[in-house]
């Protein structure tokens, strides 16, 4: 398109003979787009979202995969945090994994300062607040690019604003970022990076750069470290480009200000960062990934509208938009060194998705499980680079624009066969065109008749506006036609695109129901039961993932990408069920788990009516409490002693200390499963690969989804056994039936009633608990081991008595505390990992960042 003309108001005050005034300059073209382009994403993405019938525009959940399992808690959890309203604090959860580390939960989905707005939203309204948390998020990335665009090199501020939201709304957001809302930090971030680098080339902001950097760094480093990345892509052409380093010593002196503003930074954000490095370290291990680059067909079809795919690159930008870019190899009006810098790093870049060292690159090292092409917004941003180069100094000269026209035919006609391209898909993309060459001709046509496109919000030097006589005239309305016809191509194709993803992904993958009766009626009871720390109340299942997040409790429902090892390796060990290959714990409905973790009150709940995606569920709640043992116990020897074997029924035992359950030899023959065990005692069945129902005989049949190594199956209780002392266990697998060497247990509760009295008369006598430390009263003389009943993770320390904190020990995967007979209390208190080293770290950075700016505000005062 033509230059914004703020000189067009120049020309018509020496028209109408207007005094002198003043005229609009960068900053205030800057700030016009920025504005601009963020109401427009704002309107488009909620656009998308009403026209999918998503809710809070309509009554269809958004709440898939990962948004459901783990955003939409931890902001649930976050908002009762910041208001003071959980048990525990930033260092410690007691709600998840029976105790589980926060601070890196925080800095991996809440450190984000735009997270901080759901302490503004009653509680009720959580799914509401985490969406105006997304669309504030994708609003400040269109911002920050078209104030990125008009600083790369000046032009029409409009369309600054219309490729900051083509950025905003790229595919990606709309495939990845919308659904993973921690990632939107990312796409904010890369425009921002890219100014830091801008300040840097030319030696400006020392001080500011790097804590842009540290705020990036700090809101996710994960997609920074990715936006750094891509950054560095984009100070290199500008370095290599740029008037203003011209010389191998600027660019030398550029490069290096941006590598201290970047160390610095990242420095400043190290107490955050050096907790989440260290986390990943001691998470739950996922199988390794081998990278498979996708389909170059399939590639190429994620340039174009209402496309979605999990395997491959989201790289939708709109037409217009990506027509735009397409013709920058071929806009001679552009410098040839700036064509070719510019071209090659987008071709670069689009080559390193698919080759599997620079994949490793973009991803730190580890190709990761799920989305393989994280990095593609960075791809997105310098296309829209591109296309602003192309258009910044007027619209692209006819055999400009029909050579990128002919490229993007040939990219829609390679692209016809893929698996993702969408009945949607074509029609969209024809309608775009057809108004992006509408535009692209009125430009041209205004353009040759010396018109340029009309600032309507700039006064005249008369201080009035352009008056409605001169925009009627042709060579100044066409020019704003064109800009018309470029937004509502671009706005038009978006709002398609985000409206197919979203309907696409509710019907392809795993959806969470809407937050409503069934979660509130649950968090009631539990609000109600709470005893903590006398013992535990354990919310049971509720739809979606973390549930105890939602509705309180102090469960062992736990999904983070930092679930320790030692945390999940516990639990599934003890027969408790898991998915997302360990690092997902969900809870077990069983006795002498309960006994052992110290849940005394369990609430039970099942949905009323079928569980739809437009409704939210009801359910029956049922509540139930029962003796058991105090949070802290005592057991007489150093380690866990009890029946030899390495089934679950047997680590339970060794764990509680005492003999409850029978365990039968079993027989196997064909489908049916047979042993004898004790009249009255309770059946259950243990095989964590196991998918299929099993039913005890006259019992109806219960369900167990054993994937490996995505999904454990937790053990199930079958029923009662008859008075004949026969267990007769009928199986219906899926599949090839994969049985532990004994897969069934029988419960003799009186056994367990016994264990039960004699840990409660030798624990503790009280409990006390802040937000991320255990102090328990014992009875004097106490021998042996304090055992707390939270895994036993790295960060932990205890003490008997008034002896220095150390790091705790282990029992059976629990916290433990020697004792001698001489302390009658023990405290234990958990430090994250790597608390001490970031923050000497970001000492250092911050001495560092005040060692930059004194000499600088000096050199300012001279």
């Amino acid at each position: 398109m033509p230059p914004a003309a703020d000189t067009v108001l120049d020309e018509v005050a020496d028209e109408e003979d207007a005094g002198p005034g003043p005229r609009a300059g960068t900053p205030a073209r800057g700030a016009r787009a920025a504005g601009a382009a963020g109401l427009l994403t704002a309107v488009l993405f909620c656009l998308a979202t009403a026209l999918s019938r998503g809710h809070p525009f309509g009554p269809v959940t958004r709440n898939v995969v990962d948004l459901g399992q783990q955003y939409l808690p931890y902001h649930a959890y976050w908002r009762s945090l910041l208001r003071g309203e959980t048990h525990g604090d930033i260092f410690l959860n007691w709600n998840s994994g029976f105790g589980a580390g926060f601070l890196g939960d925080i800095g991996t989905y809440l450190s984000s300062p735009v997270d901080l707005l759901v302490v503004f939203f009653p509680a009720d309204r959580i799914e509401l607040a985490l969406y105006v948390v997304t669309t504030v998020k994708v609003t400040a990335a269109g911002a920050a690019m078209a104030l990125l665009l008009l600083r790369l090199r000046p032009g029409p501020w409009p369309v600054a604003a219309v490729l900051g939201t083509a950025y905003a709304l790229s595919g990606w957001t709309f495939n990845f970022g919308s659904t993973v809302p921690m990632w939107l930090d990312g796409l904010a971030a890369f425009p921002l990076l890219c100014l830091v680098g801008e300040w840097a080339r030319t030696g400006r902001r020392p001080v500011l750069g790097p804590l842009v950097v540290a705020l990036a760094w700090t809101a996710n480093f994960y997609t920074a470290y990715m936006a750094t990345l891509g950054a560095a892509v984009v100070l290199a052409v500008r370095l290599l480009t740029a008037e203003e380093t011209a010389t191998a010593r600027q660019r030398l002196a550029g490069a290096l200000r941006a590598a201290r503003g970047v160390l610095v930074g990242v420095g400043l954000a190290a107490p955050l960062v050096a907790v989440v490095f260290l986390g990943t370290k001691t998470a739950d291990p996922t199988p390794e990934v081998t990278f498979v680059p996708a389909a170059w067909t399939d590639v190429l079809a994620r340039f174009l509208p209402a496309t979605a795919s999990t395997s491959s690159p989201a790289l939708f930008i709109g037409t217009p938009a990506l027509l735009l870019a397409l013709t920058l190899p071929f806009n001679r009006a552009v410098a040839p060194r700036v064509r070719a810098a510019l071209t090659a790093a987008v071709v670069l870049v689009t080559l390193s998705l698919q080759w599997e060292p620079t994949h490793l690159l973009w991803h730190a090292g580890a190709s990761p499980n799920g989305v393989p092409y994280r990095q593609a917004f960075v791809l997105c941003g310098l296309l829209l680079i591109a296309a602003w180069f192309s258009v910044a100094g007027g619209a692209p000269r006819p055999a400009a624009l029909l050579a990128g026209g002919a490229l993007l035919g040939g990219l829609a006609w390679a692209a016809r066969g893929s698996v993702d391209v969408d009945p949607w898909t074509f029609p969209t993309l024809g309608a775009a065109a057809l108004l992006a060459l509408a535009a692209a001709l009125l430009a041209l046509t205004g353009s040759g008749a010396g018109g340029r496109a009309p600032d309507l919000t700039a006064p005249s030097r008369a201080g009035g506006r352009v008056s409605a006589r001169l925009l009627l005239r042709p060579a100044r309305l066409l020019p704003l036609l064109a800009v018309v016809l470029l937004v509502a191509a671009q706005a038009g194709e978006a709002a398609v695109t985000g409206k197919r993803i979203e309907e696409q992904q509710r019907a392809e993958v795993a959806w969470s129901p809407r937050i409503g009766p069934w979660h509130e009626a649950v968090a009631r009871e539990t609000a109600r039961a709470d005893a903590w720390p006398r013992y535990r109340t354990e919310p049971g299942e509720v739809p979606g993932g973390n549930d105890v997040l939602l509705v309180g409790g102090q469960g062992a429902d736990y999904y983070s990408s930092l679930t320790s090892e030692a945390t999940s390796r516990t639990l599934v060990s003890l027969g408790f069920g898991a998915y997302a290959k360990g690092r997902h714990p969900v809870t077990l409905d069983n006795p002498v788990t309960d006994a052992l973790f110290s849940v005394g009150t369990r609430i039970r709940s099942a949905p009323t009516e079928p569980v739809r995606q437009d409704t939210p569920p009801r359910a029956a709640v049922t509540v139930t409490t029962t003796p058991v043992p105090p949070l802290v116990t005592v057991r007489p020897s150093p380690r866990p002693a009890g029946p030899a074997g390495d089934s679950a029924f047997a680590r339970q035992e060794r764990l509680l200390g005492a003999s409850v359950y029978e365990l039968p030899a079993s027989r196997r023959t064909g489908r049916t499963l047979t042993a004898r065990c004790p009249a009255g005692s309770q059946v259950w069945f243990w095989a964590p690969e196991y998918r299929g129902t099993a039913a005890l005989a006259g019992r109806e049949p219960v369900d167990f989804d054993g994937r490996p190594p995505a999904v454990t199956a937790p053990m199930g209780a079958l029923g009662t056994v008859p008075d004949s002392g026969e267990v007769r266990i009928a199986l219906a697998p899926e599949g090839r039936a994969r049985l532990p060497r004994e897969p069934v247990g029988c419960l003799v509760r009186a056994r367990l009633d016994a264990a039960v009295d004699r840990l409660t008369a030798t624990g503790a006598t009280r409990v006390r608990t802040t937000g991320h430390t255990v102090t328990a009263e014992l009875p004097p003389g106490s021998r042996g081991t304090a055992v707390l009943a939270v895994p036993r993770t790295s960060g932990w320390r205890c003490a008997a008595g008034d002896a220095d904190l150390r790091p705790a020990r282990a029992y059976g995967g629990l916290v433990a505390v020697p004792l001698d007979g001489r302390a009658d209390t023990v405290h234990c208190s958990f430090r994250p990992p790597g608390l001490r080293l970031g923050g000497a770290v970001g000492a250092a950075a911050l001495l560092a960042l005040v060692a930059t700016g004194i000499p600088h505000r000096g050199r300012n005062r001279g």
